[in-house]
Formats: structure tokens, sequence, C-alpha cells
């Protein structure tokens, strides 16, 4: 737990840890006297105070709705978007304060030159990745006669599913036998990694690239991302993760697990607004690999950017896969967000892993004997913000803003829709 960062604790389960507490302090764990005595102990409770939590005035727009508009709404959606860092409107004010002062010069001088924007986020994003400077800032699939496969998961978010599609069809690679579908066993609902190795030894020396959610957006399972790289790079394999789901939720390594790149976005766990700027990273291994890539202005080193040169000039690792100038306003919400961070009976099916080290903050529910959009709206009008994907609901307490009596007040009020959500799936 969050509290407890011992490295005993590490060998115990959630449950394990929130037993032990209940009964040192003798409270019963579904009481909320206990919740409310693990905020009193948790070491990032201050961090809910960096943050505007809506109220339910904004959100329930039901005339049925039982919850107090003046309180504070169940926010369980970081997952989709998470929530304003009350430094950002400092940061953008500061940007804006400049713009207004300097004009074209506050490309180059003021508090935050505007051309140097990105690069103020990018020494937190190594450390929440496990990068090297120059790593994180595509041209890793390069197929031949032989090896020409790309292998992804079975409902992976349809971003990366139209990329492969676009890929196949870019370099006229026929698309059903251009891919290999991760898929997990009948009756189960997430991934083993022991599937995933043996589908690459089936295929293996035919896959130009591997490319997996780091965690699956619908089911919420956190891959073994060490262990698939490894055994996919034996095989020949480039190895790619989109970790729109991982950054900012769980600690990752890619640079000493050797990944040869991945990419995400900042308006989940990073809290950088919707839209705001994505993120990749390339490893330093493929930094002198002179792979074809489109090229922008702004892959061009500081130095000679403004210089305007008829060819690239173009700068080292994943900056020079940049594009074009980002948007100073998209960087503040993102740079709010790091510097906060830098500081930090309804019948149920659970999709994601029990383990803990197979998942992250979200928890996918799928619910089996109810309709799940009768039970969706009747938490949104009790005030909690989730959603919803078919008969799944995805819940995801974020940790630096979250509290654990937000999660006793949802177990509390998901309890008391089990037997009024009475309309029956079809």
């Amino acid at each position: 737990m969050k509290d407890l960062p011992t490295d005993q604790n590490k060998q115990l389960s959630p449950r394990d840890i929130l037993k032990s507490k209940a009964e040192k302090w003798q409270l019963n764990m579904a009481s909320e006297e206990f919740a409310r005595k693990l905020d009193q102990n948790d070491l990032l409770r201050h961090f809910r105070e960096e943050f505007y939590y809506p109220t339910n005035d904004s959100h329930v727009q039901d005339e049925k709705s039982h919850a107090n508009a003046n309180n504070e709404c169940i926010y369980l959606c970081g997952h989709s978007l998470g929530l304003q860092p009350k430094r950002v409107r400092k940061w953008i004010d500061v940007w804006l304060n400049d713009w207004a002062k300097l004009g074209v010069r506050g490309h180059f001088e003021g508090s935050n030159p505007f051309s140097d924007c990105d690069n103020r986020c990018i020494p937190t994003l190594n450390s929440l990745v496990g990068a090297q400077n120059g790593e994180v800032a595509i041209s890793f699939y390069r197929p031949t006669s032989d090896r020409f496969k790309i292998l992804y998961e079975e409902r992976c978010f349809p971003s990366d599913e139209y990329a492969i599609e676009s890929h196949l069809k870019l370099h006229q690679v026929d698309s059903t036998a251009g891919k290999v579908i991760l898929r997990a066993r009948q009756n189960e609902t997430y991934i083993r990694t022991e599937d995933v190795i043996e589908l690459l030894k089936e295929h293996g020396d035919s896959i130009a690239l591997l490319l997996l959610g780091g965690i699956q957006f619908y089911t919420g399972q956190l891959f073994d991302i060490e262990t698939i790289t490894r055994v996919a790079q034996q095989y020949g394999c480039v190895v790619g993760w989109d970790l729109a789901h991982v950054v900012g939720n769980v600690p990752v390594k890619l640079h000493d697990w050797n990944v040869d790149f991945a990419v995400w976005c900042s308006y989940k766990y990073l809290n950088g607004g919707s839209g705001g700027v994505g993120g990749i990273f390339i490893h330093s291994k493929h930094f002198d690999n002179e792979y074809p890539s489109l090229n922008g202005w702004w892959g061009n080193r500081k130095e000679t950017k403004f210089l305007m040169k008829p060819n690239i000039d173009r700068d080292c690792g994943a900056k020079g896969f940049r594009v074009s100038t980002p948007s100073i306003h998209q960087c503040a919400t993102l740079a709010a967000s790091l510097e906060v961070k830098s500081s930090s009976n309804i019948k149920i099916q659970i999709l994601t892993p029990d383990d803990p080290e197979q998942r992250g903050a979200q928890l996918s529910l799928r619910i089996i004997n109810v309709n799940a959009r009768e039970v969706f709206d009747e938490l949104t009008r009790l005030g909690v913000v989730l959603d919803i994907r078919n008969d799944v609901i995805r819940v995801a307490p974020t940790p630096l803003y979250n509290s654990f009596m937000d999660v006793y007040r949802f177990v509390s009020l998901f309890k008391t829709i089990q037997f009024t959500s009475s309309q029956t799936k079809q």
C-alpha cells in the first residue's frame, strides 16, 4: 500500500496489509472509521489538495439524483482523464504574461522560453519511465519478405489497431497475413505471459514488430513488460509498448528492460488535460540508426533550428522525432502536474488480475446479471464519476488525489444499488 513502502510489505498482498491494519486498530475493514483511519495515516494525503475536485452539481445531471449538489463527487475516472492540478493556472499565466510582454522574443527570453517549453517536462518523465537523457522526446516497422508480421493484443485501443493497419497498408503487406493477434484463453479474461511466449515461439521468426499495451485498456491487466520484451527480442522482434495507461500509474524501467520504443499520452495519470501532449521513448541503442523517418522542423538540433537550413540537422535520440512546435499551453498543464508528482448483489466479474504485480490503479468490472448501463447511470446519479465500455465499468482510484474514503464511499454506494438496479441484461 502507498503508506507502507518497506521491503517487508512487498511480500504481502494489499488484502493482507489492510487486514493487519484493521487488527492493529481494532476496526472493521468494511467500516467508515477504518477508511478514515487509513486516510489519516496516508503519506500521500496532502496531494489531494493539489487538485481541483469536481462537485456533484457539475456531474450529476439528473433530477432523480440522490447526491448532494455541493458535495465533492467520487471521482474514479483518472484512467480516462486526470483531474486538473491547481498549479496549472500559475504555469499558464506565466507563459501568457511572457507572450503578452515579449511577443516573438518569448521564444528565447522570459522565465520559460517557448522554444524550450517541452524540455521542462523531460527530467520528471525520464524518472517516471526509467529513461536516460535523450531517450524521451517511428520508423521501427521495417518488414522483409520473411519477417513482416505485427503481434498485438485482441481488443487493443483502436488507435493502436488503426496504426497497425496503416503501416501494413503503407508497406503493402496483406492485412490478414501481417497480423498475429494475442488472445486470452477460453473462459479467461486476461492474457497469460506464458501464452505470449508460446505465440512468439510459433511466429517469432516472422514477426517484425511486437506492439502491446503496457496495461490493457479494457481489462486493466498489467503485462510483464520486462519478460515479454526479453523473449521477443530473442526471436529478433522489435518491441514497442503503448504506455497510455502505465505512465504515472505504475513504475517502469524502459532503458534497463531494453525496450526499443514506447509511446504514451499525458491526459490520464499525468493529469495534463484533454488533448495534452504525447510522449515517446526511443532506446539509446537506436540513436545512431539511419532508419527512414518523416521529419519535421522541430526535429532539428536546438542550435540550428532557427537557421532554416534546407536539410534537417536532426537532433539526437527521441528529440529528433519531434515534428512541429509544441503547444505552450499543453506543456504548461503537463509541467504543472509533473511538478506535483515530483514532490509525489450485483454479480460482477473482475477482469483485472488479482496479482498487484500484474495491474495498476484501474479495476475493470464486468456486470453479469443486470444491465451495466443501469448500474453506471445509478452510480452517476449518486455522484460517482467513472466510465463504461459495453458491459464493463472501469474505475481507477488514482493515488495522487483519491483517498481511502473515496474508495469506501464508492463501495458503499455500489452496495446500495445492488437491489435497486432491477433491469436484467438483455
